[in-house]
């Protein structure tokens, strides 16, 4: 962290051309950070996204595994920002968001259950925002979806969380240990 700044942070997980800008700018002191967690163009990216779209848990092991830096970029950037509020997101709020969370808390020593009920919580809270989209039901799409591959969300997820070492993934992919204590300070405080 930068002495002397406070304010609030932004971290931005889509891709450059996935948003749209802002419809008003920002308040002072809100700065935003656009960190794209999906690795687009690479052969991992094309593979997912015909099995999932990316749109499930199903492809976090194997992020974790050949596509650390996006991830650590993203930690990075919350760890890096100024005093104050941190929020990240994506565009469903469930799939890189939900990824980003879930090494977070498992950072943090959230216990697996506490981790997987979060996840299964953004499918509640985002309910509506699909309805008025006129999507359909994602928790029902993704166990679905997971069904054809002989798994379930929470089965998907306690996998990923197993094979997660914290901190050493952090730290092993590039994490320094200043801006490891800097994050640490930031979810424990």
């Amino acid at each position: 962290m930068r002495p002397g700044r406070t304010g609030s942070a932004v971290v931005d997980l889509r891709d450059a051309d996935e948003g749209e800008p802002d419809h008003a700018p920002r308040p002072a002191g809100i700065a935003t950070v656009n960190v794209p967690l999906d690795p687009v163009g690479t052969p991992f990216y094309e593979h997912w996204t015909g099995i999932d779209n990316l749109g499930s848990p199903l492809y976090y092991p194997a992020m974790l595994v050949e596509h650390p830096e996006p991830i650590v970029a993203a930690v990075r950037a919350i760890a890096d920002a100024a005093p104050g509020c941190v929020v990240f997101h994506c565009a469903g709020g469930k799939d890189r968001t939900g990824l980003l969370a879930l090494v977070l808390l498992a950072l943090a020593g959230a216990a697996p259950e506490e981790i997987i009920a979060d996840y299964l919580l953004t499918y509640q809270r985002m309910k509506q925002r699909y309805d008025e989209l006129g999507a359909r039901d994602q928790l029902a799409a993704v166990t679905e979806l997971l069904a054809t591959r002989n798994t379930t969300i929470e089965a998907s997820l306690a996998s990923t969380i197993a094979s997660l070492t914290m901190p050493d993934y952090l730290l092993g992919n590039g994490l320094s240990d200043a801006e490891f204590a800097a994050l640490r300070a930031r979810l424990t405080a």
